[in-house]
C-alpha cells in the first residue's frame, strides 16, 4: 500500500527552518531569559557580538523569533480558573469562527483540532463569573453547534518554550 504525501504536509515541510548550532544556542538562551544582551550572548556563546547580532536578526527575519516576551503567574494576577473549552463549528465557517475566538481577551490558544471537535481553546479567567458569560458568549456565536468546557484543576507542567 502506498500513500501520496499531502500537498498541505508538503507545504507544512516547507516552513521548517534550517538553523546551525550558534542558533540553537541562541534561541536556548533567549528562552530562557529574553533580556539577554547581545554582549551577554557573545559571551557565553564565546562568539562576537557581532556574529550574535547577526544571527538574532536572521532568526528575526526568518521570523523563528516572533516576539520578545516574559512569562507571567497567572494564578498571582487573580487568573486562577484555566479552561479548555471544545468546539463543534459548521465546518465550512470553521477558521472564520477560530479567528474570532482568538480575539477574545481570556483566550490564551485556540487549535484548530481533528476528532469530534473541530476546536480546543485554552482561555484564563478570575472566576466563574467570568467564565460563565464567555461561555454563552461563544454559544450565542454563529455557527458554533456545540461545546464542552473542561476545567483545569492542576497544572502539572506548562512550558510554551521549544525544545531544539
Amino acid at each position: 500500500m502506498t500513500y501520496e504525501i499531502s500537498e498541505a504536509f508538503r507545504m507544512e515541510a516547507d516552513l521548517i527552518e534550517r538553523i546551525d548550532e550558534v542558533d540553537r544556542r541562541i534561541i536556548d538562551l533567549l528562552q530562557e531569559d529574553s533580556r539577554l544582551s547581545f554582549n551577554k550572548i557573545a559571551k557565553r556563546l564565546g562568539i562576537s557580538v557581532g556574529t550574535a547580532y547577526n544571527h538574532i536578526k536572521n532568526l528575526e527575519d526568518r521570523g523563528i523569533l516572533k516576539s520578545y516576551t516574559v512569562i507571567v503567574d497567572p494564578v498571582r494576577l487573580g487568573y486562577g480558573l484555566t479552561v479548555i473549552i471544545l468546539i463543534q463549528a459548521e465546518g465550512k465557517h470553521l477558521v472564520a469562527l477560530e479567528k474570532e475566538v482568538a480575539k477574545i481577551g481570556n483566550v490564551v490558544s485556540v487549535y484548530d483540532i481533528t476528532g469530534d471537535y473541530d476546536i480546543a481553546v485554552v482561555a484564563r479567567f478570575k472566576d466563574r463569573a467570568d467564565l460563565n458569560a464567555f461561555i454563552k458568549g461563544i454559544l450565542a456565536m454563529p455557527y458554533v453547534k456545540r461545546t464542552v468546557t473542561n476545567v483545569v484543576l492542576n497544572v502539572v507542567r506548562e512550558d510554551f518554550r521549544v525544545k531544539i
